[in-house]
């Protein structure tokens, strides 16, 4: 089944007993401190939940309920317990189909989608359009909170989906010095964020531009800006040819925060290309220390 559902198939199953639909709107809302120079705002859409919503959802906040808040990188994957409390709480269990959205079947709904893969949960999908697809079906609209019953979440995590900065490094440093055993396929890296801060001529954080040997693929050409959905998957698929992403090799994602990066891996899961890995620490991290390699223009 392909993980993108549409509002049409959830306004047909959404009274299905094994279905935990899960509401996680949200922005990043960008400032400028200096000319080409911002900062972003993580922050959740609670008031909106409460002024409606999917029957039945329940709400997470991403900057909140999903995330380590030890963690000194911003946003970072919530630890195996907190995760798991999480999820229980909301009425998630191993058999329990989740379907996800946000404002518009975006980075949101997949930052959730990679998360519970990471943690071995795979009956996941994500709703094409999100909120304003739902809308403009002239979906049912509530403004109930849900409490579904505690269920038991048991996390199995599948620590293949994730990278750390040290693993980064070690692609980049072996592609520099063109080092590959014959048995090695070397990773791609590719680069979800917007074309000036992959040049560097925008950044955040201490320094701007890319991690070296990165692919550019911009997270919004993934949608259809004026339709607020995924693009075809024939024309995803032509996307990534043009990318020169190869699906033979594994990927790792990265972007500012390990979100945007996630719709990205979503993207490719949905084109069967399965060694897909998120670097969850992304710009905010890289972008953020003078010991790591950087390159610009």
């Amino acid at each position: 089944m392909d993980p993108l559902v549409t509002t049409e198939w959830l306004q047909s199953n959404l009274d299905e007993s094994g279905i935990r639909i899960v509401d996680v709107r949200g922005y990043v809302r960008r400032r400028a401190t200096e000319p080409s120079v911002e900062v972003a705002e993580y922050t959740g859409a609670l008031n909106e939940f409460l002024v409606g919503h999917i029957p039945g959802a329940v709400y997470l906040d991403w900057t909140l309920d999903i995330i380590d808040p030890d963690n000194p990188v911003p946003v970072q994957l919530a630890r195996e317990q907190s995760f798991s409390e999480t999820m229980s709480r909301c009425g998630i269990g191993e058999e329990t189909h989740v379907v996800i959205y946000d404002h518009q079947g975006g980075q949101f709904a997949t930052r959730l989608w990679w998360a519970l893969h990471f943690y071995g949960h795979e009956k996941v999908s994500v709703v094409d359009g999100g909120w304003q697809a739902w809308k403009s079906i002239d979906g049912a609209v509530s403004t109930e909170r849900s409490h579904p019953e505690r269920c038991h979440f048991k996390t199995r995590p599948q620590r293949h989906w994730a990278v750390d900065w040290e693993e980064v490094l070690g692609v980049v440093q072996r592609a520099t010095q063109q080092e590959c055993t014959d048995n090695e396929v070397r990773p791609q890296i590719i680069d979800a964020r917007d074309e000036e801060q992959f040049k560097g001529t925008r950044r955040r954080g201490i320094h701007g531009g890319r991690i070296p040997g990165a692919i550019h693929l911009d997270r919004d050409a993934l949608f259809d800006i004026e339709k607020g959905r995924y693009k075809p998957l024939s024309e995803l698929q032509s996307l990534i040819t043009s990318a020169s992403v190869d699906t033979d090799r594994p990927v790792i994602a990265y972007c500012n925060g390990g979100v945007a990066a996630t719709t990205v891996l979503f993207t490719l899961y949905r084109l069967s290309v399965r060694n897909l890995a998120n670097y969850d620490g992304s710009w905010n991290e890289w972008g953020n220390r003078k010991d790591l390699p950087f390159e610009t223009g």
